[in-house]
């Protein structure tokens, strides 16, 4: 498939519905939809859309808990040309209304988990999931066994989902990506093993991008999906034991908690084909234990929602690259540049820009912010801004440095977070941690950390302070460190530090 010509995704069902009816498509529990059955609900689901004048293009709003039924109506809508926005359950209500106002979202599906956003809100139809959600029930909806759709023709231009940012460092923006690009992901999976009899596991959420993108390889090239709604380490390891899970993505602090366990050992986990990581800076250190201790390779995406360029370690084969996130996919062109959009020779550090063929469309509704996020070439060729600082070495391995948007420019001084990061984690004392910085009357800004202690550590913060400024230059040394029982995070684990900033100046200015 890797050269196969574009299809909607959705209809690649019809192929495996037909050679494979009784072949497992979707677990979670007891609940599992075979191949020919998730085929026909989907054409009921995109059935239903073209009843009610849903058209191609237009959107709808997806809000709850992983589950084969969230799955088939994504895949429904996909059928029906219907664009997708999938949304976060924990979201503010103010988000989700900002969100669902911004998707133009004609139809609203929700579960309970959900609910408590749905109250006051001028809604599309709203159709409920379960019994605890709000709106008109799904079984009611839904067009009667046996339907079929109208048959619908997309290019890959067309519009296949939004996808809204984490809001990590602002309001939440929607990220249109074309059906194009979700194609380029499944030929890429080409050469990762997919297929009848391979099961993959997922525990990341299915409106998160990190999830869609091993969810639809897996299903466009007819193997199996078991969804975990909510996860925890030691009921992961038992899914995988039990399903003899061939392929996963999980991003690092899923990886960090599942490797910390001390009965990991007593798994089977001998299935494991392609083991697949993004989203989050996955340390050296947890690659190499990953791949010391759990069968299988290990497979790191580094890349953005917004699409533009990939790059790609496949951990296994170059173990003396786990401080890198590998080198460009083949036919992505990824650059650096300095602050004044000039492209920067090799050898030197910049932020990293990237042009594949999938690339989003642009952010929805917001021409200024599409803008903000394209760097051109002289050419004029289009590439997408990461807001990461890397260098690329003689091999064309990129390491990666910190986030622009966090780096702290400290009495003209650049301080890379995730230096300072790296360095308290040696520390006995330190669990976890996330550098931020913050106002400073004397040096424009400072660097604070947030430390989470190890089980039954008291280690005072003066002296993780004392212990770090020892170790680094003076224009390194941290002005703070405070304890937090627990560092907030996205649901894909992306560290919060907007949160943290806020905390602490809020804390500062009391």
């Amino acid at each position: 498939m890797a050269d196969a010509p574009f299809r909607n995704i959705a209809e690649l069902l019809h192929d495996h519905a037909a050679a494979q009816p009784q072949q497992p498509a979707l677990i979670q529990g007891g609940l599992r939809y075979s191949y020919g059955e998730l085929n026909a609900l989907v054409d009921r689901v995109a059935s239903a859309l073209q009843r009610d004048g849903v058209a191609p293009g237009e959107a709808i709003a997806l809000c709850g808990l992983s589950t084969p039924l969230q799955a088939a109506i994504f895949l429904g809508a996909l059928r029906a040309g219907v664009v997708v926005a999938p949304l976060a359950p924990s979201v503010t209500p103010a988000d989700f209304a900002a969100m669902l106002a911004d998707a133009q979202a004609r139809w609203l599906f929700v579960d309970a988990t959900a609910a408590r956003l749905v109250p006051g809100l001028a809604l599309p139809l709203c159709i409920a999931l379960d019994a605890e959600a709000p709106g008109r029930a799904f079984e009611s909806w839904l067009a009667p066994p046996g339907s079929t759709p109208q048959p619908v023709t997309l290019t890959p231009e067309a519009p296949f989902n939004i996808i809204y940012s984490s809001g990590t460092t602002g309001t939440p923006k929607g990220i249109v990506q074309p059906h194009g690009m979700r194609w380029m992901h499944v030929q890429r999976g080409a050469a990762y093993g997919y297929g009848p009899g391979k099961t993959t596991l997922l525990a990341t959420p299915l409106y998160s991008n990190t999830t869609l993108v091993v969810f639809f390889p897996t299903i466009a090239f007819g193997g199996t999906v078991v969804l975990m709604p909510k996860f925890d380490a030691a009921g992961y390891l038992a899914l995988a034991q039990q399903h003899r899970v061939t392929h996963t993505m999980l991003v690092p602090v899923q990886y960090q908690r599942i490797m910390a366990l001390p009965q990991f050992g007593s798994f089977d986990l001998s299935a494991f084909e392609a083991k697949f990581c993004t989203s989050a800076p996955f340390s050296a250190t947890l690659k190499r234990d990953v791949l010391a201790r759990w069968p299988g390779g290990l497979v790191e995406f580094y890349g953005m929602t917004e699409g533009g360029g990939t790059c790609i370690l496949e951990a296994h084969k170059h173990p003396d690259k786990l401080h890198t996130v590998g080198r460009p996919s083949e036919g992505h062109d990824m650059r650096l540049i300095d602050e004044a959009g000039m492209e920067l020779p090799a050898g030197e550090a910049g932020e990293v820009v990237g042009h594949s063929p999938g690339m989003m469309a642009g952010y929805h509704g917001q021409p200024e912010k599409t803008r903000e996020a394209e760097w051109f070439a002289p050419d004029g060729k289009r590439f997408i801004r990461t807001g990461d600082i890397g260098r690329f070495d003689e091999q064309g391995f990129l390491t990666l440095f910190d986030r622009k948007k966090d780096m702290v420019i400290s009495g003209g001084f650049n301080i890379y977070p995730s230096d300072l990061e790296a360095q308290l984690r040696q520390h006995p004392a330190v669990a976890d941690v996330a550098v931020v910085g913050v106002p400073s009357v004397e040096w424009g800004e400072t660097p604070v950390a947030f430390v989470v202690h190890a089980a039954g550590d008291a280690t005072p913060d003066t002296e993780l302070r004392s212990w770090l400024n020892e170790r680094v230059g003076k224009t390194q040394r941290l002005s703070d460190v405070q304890t937090i029982a627990e560092l907030p995070r996205s649901a894909i684990g992306k560290v919060l530090k907007r949160e943290l900033r806020d905390q602490y100046n809020k804390e500062t200015k009391a």
